[in-house]
């Protein structure tokens, strides 16, 4: 049965903490039944575990973990939420706050989402019920239930890797204007043909957002902007692969724009065992400065972000707002350079 949360949720202010109470009145159980079908719901119908659930995600309830006195002070610990551990640009990032944040007494939690945003809401649950001190988490999307629960949180809220209007604090770069750059490079190289190559654009939707830069600028020039989307994240070997499906259905292609180094060195690598020079017979470029692209031959050319900066910057901001300092920017816009290489 559905039922209509919005009147109680906008009954209370953001500081407002959600009971169980709360939860079982919306879902018309007693507090007991609510309790039951959240910890041990096979003791409950199927009818009121929903209709609890629902009122969980409606009002962003979150239950606390931490029993006695721990649950009413606040902890030192942080949660952080990235969407890969593998991928080196957030492994850098978290090097980046887990050294400023050890440096002041605080240890992370640390979680991965596989870019996935509902399992990001699953954990932000879980870490928020160990009384948190703060939260980290890449990115600015998140889903609906995620966002109502973080309305709800009254601890700080930090969102890095991009640039934008954050929850509550925000250090990243802009990822249209990234697109941009790369892109008015290439042009200006001379290149016309050219093709933007990225993968599951709908989960790692920054990249998504570096094509829309490349393509607004090859649009205001007259040129065509072809997208190639692979299924599988970037990886050397993603790259290679897609370099052969690039020259196949774009045989003109001149220039490649990865969305980011790991495809760019596999394609650039490709190229080569196939006998093409890169530049003269196809110009290759990535995003993010990853050390892989300076020990390939020719050089990289990529964006650079500075990730462990970003981390850095991140947690800085953090311990002011813990330390009841005041915090005099919202949002921090760590940059990004163009870093050429031979490979354009």
């Amino acid at each position: 049965m559905s039922r209509d949360f919005s009147h109680a949720a906008k009954q209370r202010r953001r500081s407002d903490q959600v009971t169980l109470s709360q939860v079982a009145e919306a879902a018309g159980v007693s507090p007991i039944t609510a309790s039951r079908a959240l910890n041990h719901p096979e003791k409950v119908s199927e009818r009121t575990r929903n209709s609890v659930l629902e009122a969980v995600e409606q009002l962003g309830y979150v239950p606390n973990l931490v029993a006695g006195s721990l649950a009413s002070s606040r902890s030192k610990l942080i949660a952080v939420i990235v969407p890969s551990l593998i991928n080196t640009v957030f492994v850098e990032v978290i090097k980046g706050l887990q050294e400023t944040l050890e440096a002041e007494g605080y240890q992370i939690l640390l979680g991965n989402t596989d870019y996935d945003l509902d399992r990001e809401y699953q954990l932000v649950r879980t870490f928020l019920g160990w009384s948190c001190s703060a939260l980290i988490t890449a990115g600015l999307r998140h889903n609906h239930a995620c966002q109502t629960l973080l309305n709800n949180w009254d601890h700080p809220i930090m969102e890095v890797m991009e640039l934008g209007k954050g929850m509550d604090l925000n250090v990243g770069l802009d990822h249209v204007a990234a697109g941009r750059c790369m892109a008015n490079h290439l042009v200006d190289q001379g290149y016309r043909h050219i093709v933007y190559v990225g993968a599951r654009l709908t989960q790692d939707y920054r990249a998504g957002m570096r094509y829309e830069g490349h393509k607004e600028v090859l649009q205001a020039q007259g040129l065509e902007s072809p997208l190639v989307e692979l299924d599988t994240l970037g990886s050397l070997q993603a790259g290679a692969e897609s370099l052969q499906q690039v020259l196949t259905h774009y045989p003109q292609t001149q220039a490649i724009h990865f969305a980011n180094d790991d495809l760019a060195a596999g394609a650039l690598l490709a190229a080569q065992r196939q006998g093409l020079n890169v530049p003269d017979d196809i110009a290759i470029a990535g995003f993010n400065g990853l050390p892989l692209g300076q020990h390939v031959t020719p050089q990289l050319t990529t964006i650079l972000s500075p990730r462990e900066e970003m981390g850095r910057l991140a947690a800085k901001e953090l311990i002011r707002r813990l330390s009841g300092k005041n915090v005099y920017r919202r949002q921090h816009d760590v940059g990004f350079t163009l870093q050429m290489g031979g490979s354009t």
